[in-house]
């Protein structure tokens, strides 16, 4: 079964150390999207792929890399959009 989520996540989150974490999180999980960070200081991130794998992806947003602190996340489901590779996203 597939899962497709998007996530936005409040907090000292911003730069390209979380951004890179989730990337590679997510290219090690095989779960495809994007992620990139918003004008209002929140990163959204998209991911699809089998639901064991974006589920420990979800867990890892919550948690993010050693420095980041994660204030709230929000996830709302989506519908499945077949993406073929995950990407960092830039204004």
């Amino acid at each position: 079964m597939k899962k497709t989520v998007r996530i936005y996540i409040n907090g000292t989150v911003q730069g390209m150390f979380f951004m890179g974490f989730i990337k590679e999180n997510a290219e090690r999980y095989g779960v495809k999207g994007f992620v990139r960070n918003l004008e209002d200081g929140r990163v959204e991130v998209f991911l699809e792929g089998n639901i064991e794998e974006v589920n420990k992806m979800i867990e890892l947003c919550k948690k993010g890399p050693k420095h980041s602190i994660i204030k709230k996340v929000e996830i709302k489901p989506e519908r499945f959009q077949g993406l073929k590779n995950f990407k960092v996203l830039h204004f």
